[in-house]
């Protein structure tokens, strides 16, 4: 049986085609910057989205047609397998991610659920060997059952925590056997409400004892994966502990973690947090710790997690800029953590939205490795930061000065000029690298 009959194998056509189901930028196979798009961009498929997601919000019921629903949850997951890799194969992404319950549903006990996931798990192996795609990351979904109403690794309730351990204990355990190159920890409900009733030092440090339970798991049955916390600033908790790219650092290196991981950042979330996405990639790029992308973004006239399809040039450019500065992206990828809209509702519409997504960072890729070519940002900093580069701003930068004689320099230069930074300039021949 095949799940989308009117889409044959995506191919990229180029600019000059009009057939909707055809890369018009995204050339797999396209060299730059001595390296493949396809190896540059490393794209996954997020089966939340893709699979699970029906289309309802706050407001509606689920809008979307989906021809591998069944009146029985384990068949529902495993037509899902089998609609899934015909949707990695036609569309040539090599990887896809999963949460273990995106996968397969919970059962009415522990052992249950897990066994439900035992069955499903050998059919996405079978499937992997048979196409070759592979697992980008798979994580545990410690958010959405009211079990965690007060969090997991942060909850106030040991019992929880004690689940939770046993969640990510198994997750561990089928990233190794399906050979994911990663494992995210996204901590949902990991903050808190209100601190009337909260210890917040018990919870980071019960956080911290969990995730070094994990590593030395892994390093137990032999999972190499790098280890990724996925920030996220609010929503559904109003605050939460790993709110963005620096607030997470802090607590990594506060509890000796930053060894062991590294970040995956969402660009929606580094809205919600009030930043940009080059922003959160920059600051996780100066501790030496990003680690993977998940490419969506949100809507600035709205105050929640939208994870629409990534089309915003400007920002996909920027990003692109600070990946290839971070030398690429390493184990990680560009997992298109995004849904379809309500009224995109169409089995077809998937491939239509990845498409978008795809073109859109091919795109991003090749004019961010044109301002890389040209140095665009690199002379426009070096002039900006001159003054650190010779004289008295060089013997600071080499830690040859104290406030003696900073002081003494200061008095005898206290006509001080400044450079313009004609940023209005600068954004408007950015412009000329994306248009």
């Amino acid at each position: 049986m095949f799940y989308f009959p009117n889409v044959e194998k995506v191919q990229f056509e180029g600019t000059g085609s009009d057939n909707p189901f055809a890369f018009r930028h995204y050339n797999p196979d396209e060299v730059v910057l001595g390296k493949t798009m396809k190896e540059h961009l490393r794209f996954a498929v997020a089966y939340w989205h893709t699979l699970t997601q029906d289309g309802s919000d706050p407001f509606g019921q689920a809008t979307n047609i989906r021809t591998w629903l069944a009146d029985d949850p384990m068949q529902t997951a495993r037509n899902r397998v089998e609609a899934g890799f015909e949707f990695f194969t036609k569309l040539g992404v090599p990887y896809y991610c999963f949460h273990d319950v995106d996968i397969a549903p919970e059962g009415e006990t522990l052992k249950e659920t897990f066994q439900n996931q035992d069955e499903i798990v050998t059919l996405l192996k079978e499937k992997m060997d048979e196409t070759g795609v592979k697992l980008l990351w798979n994580t545990a979904n410690m958010f959405s059952n009211p079990r965690f109403v007060h969090g997991a690794a942060s909850t106030s309730n040991a019992d929880v925590f004690a689940y939770a351990a046993a969640q990510v204990k198994k997750a561990l355990e089928v990233g190794k056997e399906l050979g994911a190159e990663n494992y995210v920890f996204w901590g949902g409900r990991e903050g808190y409400e209100s601190l009337l009733n909260t210890d917040m030092k018990l919870e980071q440090d019960n956080m911290a004892r969990f995730f070094h339970m994990a590593v030395d798991y892994a390093k137990e049955i032999g999972f190499d994966a790098q280890f990724l916390i996925e920030p996220k600033p609010k929503e559904p908790s109003k605050h939460q502990y790993d709110f963005d790219a620096a607030t997470t650092m802090a607590f990594l290196q506060k509890y000796d973690l930053d060894k062991y991981f590294k970040l995956n950042l969402e660009a929606n979330h580094a809205t919600l947090a009030g930043h940009t996405f080059e922003h959160e990639l920059n600051v996780a790029r100066c501790y030496g710790a990003l680690g993977s992308i998940d490419a969506n973004q949100g809507d600035l006239l709205l105050g929640w997690d939208t994870d629409e399809f990534p089309t915003d040039l400007s920002a996909v450019t920027l990003a692109m800029y600070q990946i290839l500065e971070n030398g690429g992206i390493g184990r990680g990828g560009v997992n298109f953590d995004a849904k379809v809209r309500r009224g995109s509702f169409e089995m077809d519409d998937l491939f239509l939205a990845h498409i978008a997504g795809m073109d859109t960072f091919a795109r991003g890729l090749k004019a961010a490795a044109r301002l890389k070519e040209d140095g665009f940002f690199d002379k426009l900093i070096a002039d900006r930061y001159d003054s650190f580069s010779t004289g008295i701003g060089a013997e600071i930068v080499a830690g040859k000065m104290d406030f003696h004689q900073l002081a003494a320099y200061a008095t005898n230069h206290d006509r001080i000029q400044n450079k313009s930074s004609h940023l209005e300039m600068v954004k408007a021949r950015l412009n000329e690298y994306l248009y």
